[in-house]
């Protein structure tokens, strides 16, 4: 399974953050309109996606509690246009999350400018594991310097927490 380096944090200002981005020449790779179908399992994540007329199941597994949140995952590419409702069939759905996501790509991390309906604004970043744990940090590393991210106010749950626990 692959596995990523990741951390969320709320942000006031999407443009503050696109103009540190492209000093660094992070590549824009457009707007993704996601939504995240997730379900109830015994282990794990388990979500469906739904983006720009797309669907993947995508189940992850993270430890929220660890000081680095590593995140392994899989990803399945769906063809079916009835994925939604063949699901349901399955499983019993937990929340849906709904968002805006301008994408970025900066050395193999994924950056995530969201706009996540009911709950606001945020950044992620996903760093690739491809060389080893300590590169990964390394280029985390740098991104979070160079985005002067505050780590002590990252988020350390998903959004399908944040929003069940705003539905409570």
């Amino acid at each position: 399974m692959p596995f990523n380096l990741e951390i969320k944090v709320p942000v006031k200002s999407l443009s503050s953050i696109k103009k540190k981005l492209n000093k660094i020449d992070a590549e824009y790779a457009g707007t993704l309109n996601q939504t995240d179908i997730y379900y109830k399992i015994k282990k794990g994540l388990l979500k469906l996606r739904i983006e720009n007329g797309k669907s993947q199941l995508i189940q992850y597994f993270r430890d929220e509690k660890s000081k680095d949140r590593w995140s392994d995952y899989r990803i399945l590419e769906l063809s079916s246009d009835n994925a939604e409702e063949f699901l349901a069939g399955l499983f019993s759905a937990e929340v849906t999350v709904k968002k805006e996501r301008k994408l970025y790509w900066y050395k193999n991390t994924r950056i995530h400018l969201d706009k996540v309906k009911g709950l606001g604004t945020f950044l992620e970043l996903e760093t690739k594991l491809t060389s080893g744990k300590k590169d990964a940090r390394d280029r985390f590393n740098f991104l979070i310097k160079h985005l002067q991210l505050d780590v002590n106010n990252q988020i350390r749950k998903s959004y399908r927490d944040s929003l069940r626990k705003k539905n409570k």
